[in-house]
């Protein structure tokens, strides 16, 4: 199961919420199945729907 914790812990120069989607875009198309945001991304231009918008990142980005 990939975390958003794990995820901001091993990707210590993502700088942006945009660079963020990326790697967990990058992830899912790598075969992780499983996403859990148990974290607040502590970006700046973080927005207030991110939990929404990484779901859709992960799933849209999964192979079928």
């Amino acid at each position: 199961m990939l975390s958003l914790s794990e995820v901001l812990m091993q990707n210590h120069g993502l700088q942006t919420y945009a660079e963020l989607k990326v790697e967990i875009q990058k992830r899912a198309q790598q075969g992780e199945v499983f996403f859990q945001m148990d974290v607040r991304p502590p970006f700046k231009d973080t927005p207030e729907n991110w939990e929404d918008e990484l779901e859709a990142v992960f799933t849209s980005a999964r192979p079928v």
